[in-house]
């Protein structure tokens, strides 16, 4: 059996479950019409991937398969990328680390000491310091901001790579992503230290955070072949995605409580979860706080899944479509 057919069949049995899984579910905060309105809307738009998918196999899955043939060198010039962006410094890859933790003291004084009234954070029962609920989503906000911004620009950076024939361009976004895990690896050691000096100590649902971390990975990396694609023919969307970057802190519930907003306006809280960043914040606080699995909000999995999917798809196809004007362009 070829390569192809495997992958197809392990993605027909994935898709196979997922119907069953979604016939077989229920949630009990739903009523029976609504609960199958959302089975019907969720298998249609699943099995409607699919078909986009089997149709569309050849020109989306050569990505993935150049990314996986050049990963010992996407690696090694990862770690050279994180090792010289501070190159020439005195304090060198500490800068990496100074500006989000300037950001999170800031912000930890801002709403516990001048406001005080904002010292605990309330989810359910839960009663957590502040400060421990904002990193805990503040912290894949820094991820997700540092890697798209380096991301968008990676082929600008790399002008020299691109114009050379025989190189693979299409690593060089996901070079710069995994420059961006390093910081962020640190950070979730920072965060579980000081879950810790609070008395939250790690568990089994600590471990989500992996997941989600590789979720926020997948989801930025189709968003960069995207942004990294449009910016060689059009420069300002550097700074569109800057002021974006500024919005989206706010548009996402990391500094404030989406349960606010579901008592006074519940038609907005719905538009606030359509940010597939919501689902991130909302599972790292899940796995720190909550302690919930990640498969208890399935809809929301779902959800998530569906939209990276169709951004990676996407960031595929228009890479695929424009790179052959990249080295003209630069």
């Amino acid at each position: 059996m070829s390569k192809k057919k495997k992958i197809i069949w392990i993605v027909s049995i994935c898709v196979l479950a997922l119907n069953v899984y979604i016939i077989l579910h229920h949630n009990p905060l739903d009523d029976h019409t609504q609960e199958i309105i959302k089975k019907v809307i969720s298998c249609v738009i699943l099995n409607g991937i699919y078909a986009v998918f089997l149709k569309m196999y050849d020109k989306i899955a050569i990505l993935p398969s150049e990314l996986l043939q050049n990963r010992w060198l996407i690696w090694k010039l990862s770690k050279n990328d994180f090792k010289t962006r501070y190159a020439g410094s005195y304090l060198g890859i500490i800068w990496a680390f100074v500006q989000p933790i300037v950001t999170v003291l800031l912000y930890w004084f801002v709403f516990t000491v001048a406001l005080p009234s904002r010292a605990v954070a309330v989810k359910g029962d839960i009663q957590i310091p502040y400060i421990l609920w904002l990193i805990a989503g503040i912290v894949p906000w820094f991820f997700f901001s540092e890697a798209l911004s380096n991301g968008t620009g990676a082929l600008l950076e790399y002008d020299y790579l691109v114009k050379k024939v025989v190189f693979k361009i299409s690593i060089l976004p996901i070079i710069k992503i995994i420059s961006a895990v390093f910081v962020h690896a640190f950070f979730i050691l920072f965060t579980l230290i000081l879950f810790g000096l609070y008395g939250y100590y790690p568990d089994l649902y600590t471990l989500q955070i992996f997941y989600y971390s590789a979720c926020m990975f997948v989801f930025v990396l189709g968003l960069c072949y995207i942004t990294c694609s449009i910016i060689v023919f059009f420069r300002d969307l550097g700074q569109i995605i800057s002021i974006l970057l500024q919005v989206g802190i706010w548009a996402t519930p990391i500094l404030w409580n989406l349960n606010i907003v579901a008592s006074s306006h519940p038609k907005l809280q719905i538009l606030f979860k359509l940010n597939p960043m919501n689902y991130i914040v909302e599972g790292y606080r899940n796995a720190l706080i909550d302690k919930i699995w990640f498969w208890e909000t399935f809809y929301s999995t779902a959800y998530f899944w569906i939209l990276t999917f169709i951004v990676f798809a996407a960031g595929a196809l228009v890479f695929k479509r424009l790179k052959v004007h990249f080295a003209d362009v630069l």
